[in-house]
């Protein structure tokens, strides 16, 4: 399928050839006939992208900061890799899609093949939207008119926020396509609408749709002509959905406000606010979010888990459904709003020039396609004979950080990237001169070629992807964790034993195999030792999905289970016993900030400090070891110190976590077979450990490491 996209580092908009996505439990499967342009937010990320690096630097200067605590941490070339990763994610463009239902997810009950919806799907040929942020279209809407349904949403969830009255007068600050519907619904509602805009062909069309309006550009006086229009009161409410970087826009809507009038920003503008504007008048200003509650909540959006209607009467999908009634009845007219239709081919007659005067609304047509395409190839690169074949799972960020780019250096044989929306895949697929990308990894696993598969998804997924590929006889590298629970860990013991020579199990434990952690185990010895690890993991907000139990299994089993493995690496022993300790009063299962304790078989003692309240300026990652009356230090995985260590006093080089060893290791034994990388002993060992800390948490007690 074609889908359109923004290369972030070459600044072109794309129309890419990527999988079809996979339908998946609780979305809607799409095929899509109209999508609208949003001249404004789109030419924002459009023009963002033809930036150059210092313009980019400039609009982001939060950014900025945190590149250069990072350089200080990290280095530069580790932190120039990640920034220029990041550039090279290209963005899917628009969140206005109208097409048929094709495939339905389990769990999905209000929607059968075959309706019309309305939904925030990508400009592609096909898209998997979960339920909640989809409506069906009434049969007297056309497909044109209902492309509107979310950016009519944006400007209906400013109009609830202002909670307008019968009679009011309502300033509307920008009559773009947001504007010109956000005038037309507040109109319906029995107010006086006052449209401003500079663009005498808008506020022409504005006239037209019966809404007052004029243009400064011609002289008149905005702040003047409101206060007139209202005997000198001003206005009840003004609704900002202009786009400017000027602070003018907001202190001349506080000027023709009344006394405690209201102020809502729907658009983007400069927001250097003037104290004395809102305290003389006792002003209200809130910023509104999007198409209404539940944006940006993972429950609702991606779960979907509905807010009850009696306690919140509006949330994003119905303001979609609302929206699509005001259409059918005529309330809201947008056949005038559409300034062109081309077909999905000619989509550069808009991204062109997103700055054409007098544009309102832009619709893309796509074409009836009779084939669904979940794989295709990225270009043939051929298989040297006897090497190993690797199909990837997952084309998430940490994917393509770092486990492609240590997998190039190797020059590893990849013949596959799947992810389930396909458009990651495809990129990715690119990147690692891969052979194909899909959207189905069932390919992967069917494909007899394929030797190694590698697990790069969300942590739920792990433990059923890892008993698959078991099962059908192919090794499996899984990133960390290796799964989220003792009845998948046992499940996954099972497959281990039903295939105990053909296969082979590896847990992305890199730490292990970077040369300082194997220099500081050499230096430290045989013996006991006491290990101190400590981790300034940063903050992760709570609604984050690696919090979630079910999800990410949060952030100690997810993210704390690589330091278990590195202690043990260091102690040559198994975790015979383990205790932790969180902060805080009443401590949860998805704690990030606590203290764990293992005492080993060899009578190795180590303690694992995981924090997450630590500042982001400050080093990440400390390893201290005590043995011997020898003291190593590792700082950041840059610089090895040792004390009292003959021969010995300091090693230093770029960051390495050990990701290039373990793949270069990797690559080797898929080829050439030989011993596991990690024994399998040792991962059940880690895995039962990381359980064991919450259970410790929870039960305030030791707990015993079979």
């Amino acid at each position: 399928m074609k889908q359109i996209i923004q290369d972030l580092k070459t600044g072109a908009t794309i129309l890419e050839e990527v999988p079809v996505p996979q339908v998946k439990p609780g979305y809607i499967l799409i095929k899509t006939t109209h999508t609208l342009v949003s001249l404004g937010t789109e030419r924002m990320l459009v023009e963002f992208g033809k930036a150059n690096l210092i313009d980019k630097a400039r609009q982001q200067p939060d950014k900025v900061k945190q590149v250069l605590d990072k350089i200080k941490t990290d280095g530069l070339q580790p932190t120039l890799e990640a920034v220029f990763n990041k550039l090279g994610q290209p963005l899917p463009l628009g969140y206005c899609n109208v097409g048929k239902v094709i495939a339905v997810g389990k769990g999905v009950t209000e929607f059968m093949i075959g309706d019309r919806v309305a939904s925030n799907g990508h400009h592609a040929e096909f898209v998997c939207v979960p339920k909640n942020l989809v409506a069906r279209i009434p049969d007297n809407v056309s497909d044109e008119e209902a492309v509107f349904t979310v950016i009519g949403s944006i400007g209906l969830q400013g109009i609830r926020l202002l909670n307008p009255q019968l009679g009011e007068t309502i300033v509307v600050i920008g009559l773009g396509l947001i504007g010109l519907v956000t005038a037309q619904l507040l109109k319906a509602n029995g107010c006086k609408v006052i449209g401003i805009d500079y663009d005498r062909q808008k506020v022409n069309l504005a006239n037209e749709l019966g809404i007052q309006a004029i243009s400064p550009e011609e002289g008149t006086n905005p702040v003047k002509f409101v206060l007139e229009q209202t005997e000198y009161i001003g206005a009840d409410g003004i609704l900002i959905t202009a786009s400017s970087k000027s602070n003018d826009v907001i202190h001349e809507a506080c000027e023709m406000s009344r006394k405690r009038g209201r102020i809502i920003l729907v658009g983007v503008i400069g927001l250097n606010m003037r104290r004395d504007d809102f305290y003389k008048k006792e002003l209200s200003f809130q910023v509104s979010c999007s198409y209404g509650p539940g944006r940006y909540d993972e429950n609702y959006e991606n779960k979907g888990q509905d807010y009850p209607l009696p306690y919140v009467r509006w949330t994003e999908k119905r303001n979609f459904k609302t929206i699509l009634q005001t259409i059918s009845s005529g309330t809201l007219n947008v056949r005038p709003l559409i300034t062109e239709e081309v077909d999905l081919n000619q989509y550069e007659e808009i991204y062109g020039d997103m700055r054409k005067k007098g544009s309102i609304a832009s619709i893309l047509r796509f074409p009836e396609i009779s084939k669904i395409e979940t794989t295709i190839s990225v270009g043939s690169h051929g298989f040297r004979a006897g090497k190993g074949v690797i199909g990837i799972i997952g084309a998430g960020n940490f994917t393509s950080s770092t486990i492609i780019p240590a997998l190039n250096k190797v020059n590893a044989n990849i013949k596959y990237i799947a992810s389930a929306q396909g458009l990651s895949a495809k990129i990715l697929a690119k990147k690692a001169h891969a052979e194909y990308a899909t959207s189905d990894y069932n390919v992967i696993l069917e494909d007899p070629e394929v030797d190694l598969v590698i697990v790069s998804t969300r942590h739920n997924l792990h433990a059923p992807m890892v008993i698959e590929t078991l099962k059908i006889g192919k090794s499996v590298f899984v990133e960390k964790p290796l799964c989220l629970n003792t009845v998948e860990m046992d499940a996954i013991i099972e497959a281990i034993k039903e295939n105990p020579e053909q296969v082979t199990l590896t847990v992305g434990f890199n730490r292990r195999f970077s040369p300082f952690a194997e220099k500081m185990k050499e230096l430290a010895g045989n013996g006991p030792k006491n290990i101190i690890a400590t981790m300034n993991a940063g903050f992760i907000p709570a609604d984050s999905w690696v919090h979630d139990v079910d999800t990410g299994g949060g952030r100690i089993i997810g993210e704390a289970c690589h330091f278990i493995d590195l202690c043990s690496f260091l102690a040559d022993s198994d975790v015979t016993a383990v205790c932790m300790n969180a902060m805080g009063v009443n401590p949860q299962e998805n704690t990030d900030n606590a203290s764990i304790l293992l005492q080993y078989a060899n009578g190795t003692n180590a303690v694992i400090n995981y924090f997450a309240n630590g500042s982001k300026s400050y080093a990440k990652e400390r390893i201290e070891v005590f043995s011997q009356e020898h003291v190593l230090i590792l700082d950041n995985w840059r610089k090895l110190e040792g004390y009292g260590i003959k021969g010995f006093s300091s090693m230093k080089g770029n960051m390495d976590k050990g990701h290039k060893r373990q793949f270069e290791l990797l690559n080797e034994r898929i080829k050439n077979g030989g011993n596991p990388l990690i024994p399998f002993d040792s991962i059940i060992n880690t895995t039962r450990t990381s359980f064991g800390c919450i259970t410790s948490m929870k039960e305030n007690r030791w707990v015993t490491i079979e």
